[in-house]
């Protein structure tokens, strides 16, 4: 017989995996089920956010997390066409996301504090030293983005690309 509280997701419940787990404990820390019992569940308590991680490898996303955790990381940035080649809305101020590690396992809950497009050429300085990476400043934040947007983005790059900067904020760091 399969004890629940170590089924093979790494779920402390039948049916759950790793990720809804994580919400469960995240949105009772970050306190976001107030809702009376009374008026029954909530979205939030059925339906976990989005999971993703940062960068394009197992490597960068942990780098990129551990960033996050220490509080350096508090903004990013995707490539615009990106979102409407997946058919994805652009993300909004108070949406929640789950960040996963390099192996796919739930580590944060963040917040989406602030969300613009801007072109690729006119990211502020301020904005790359928020998103935490290397010395923090624009150069480095450029040469970066330049080669991750040439590799990885769906379009290519382009200096005037459109890009979706998000700022957010860690609501629940779990183990």
């Amino acid at each position: 017989m399969t004890d629940p509280s170590t089924d093979t997701t790494g779920s402390a419940h039948f049916g759950r995996g790793p990720v809804e787990s994580f919400w469960d404990l995240a949105r009772f820390h970050a306190k976001l089920n107030t809702a009376p019992s009374y008026f029954g569940p909530t979205t939030l308590e059925v339906v976990p956010p989005p999971a993703w991680s940062f960068g394009a490898t197992a490597e960068e996303a942990d780098a990129l997390l551990a960033l996050v955790l220490e509080g350096t990381k508090t903004a990013t940035a995707s490539a615009h066409a990106d979102y409407e080649v997946e058919g994805e809305p652009l993300p909004e101020a108070g949406t929640l996301g789950i960040v996963l590690d390099g192996e796919g396992h739930p580590r944060a809950l963040v917040e989406t504090t602030d969300v613009r497009v801007v072109p690729f050429d006119e990211v502020s300085a301020e904005h790359a030293h928020l998103e935490g990476e290397g010395d923090r400043s624009l150069e480095h934040w450029r040469a970066e983005h330049e080669r991750f947007f040439a590799e990885h983005a769906t379009a290519g790059f382009d200096p005037s690309m459109l890009l979706v900067l998000e700022r957010f904020r860690v609501v629940y760091a779990g183990d």
